[in-house]
């Protein structure tokens, strides 16, 4: 096993870093470094012999992580920033439907299941809806779930 990063290289996260209960304290699945984040590798090491993990300073919010090689990819390589993040609440920013059949409601809150950043259009969202088959909806079609509020505040989260 060679690793792919070396001491001092900078990287950038490709999915969102929960805490899997190795990290103390804070609780088992808090976020602890967003994807898109950028840190520098302090050291490689292996677990279970068969897997090198990368620690990584992340300088914002200054966290020390260990990373495994296929959540990171060198800072300098193309990246797509996205605006919302799997396990996102959004809220749709209009209705959204299918060959005409409205299935969505502007305003409906929904949980964003997988971020689509190689799409021809640009960024998009596998987004589930209670009830309703998973959609996926282009970025501009959605807003964070306190403007959607913010703009009709009779509208709430059905899950909260």
């Amino acid at each position: 096993m060679r690793p792919a990063f070396e001491h001092g290289e900078e990287v950038r996260l490709v999915r969102n870093v929960r805490n899997d209960g190795t990290f103390p304290g804070r609780p088992t699945g808090a976020l602890l470094i967003r994807r898109g984040s950028t840190g520098f590798v302090r050291d490689v090491g292996t677990f279970l012999q068969d897997q090198l993990i990368y620690s990584v300073h992340f300088p914002d919010p200054d966290l020390l992580v260990g990373c495994r090689g296929e959540e990171l990819q060198a800072a300098a390589a193309p990246w797509t920033p996205s605006r919302f993040e799997s396990r996102d609440k959004v809220a749709a920013r209009m209705h959204l439907g299918i060959r005409g059949r409205i299935l969505v409601a502007q305003g409906e809150v929904g949980e964003v299941l997988r971020v689509l950043r190689d799409e021809p259009a640009g960024v998009a969202y596998q987004v589930h809806f209670d009830d309703r088959p998973t959609l996926q909806v282009p970025e501009s079609a959605l807003v964070e779930v306190e403007a959607a509020q913010a703009q009709a505040p009779h509208l709430e989260d059905p899950r909260a």
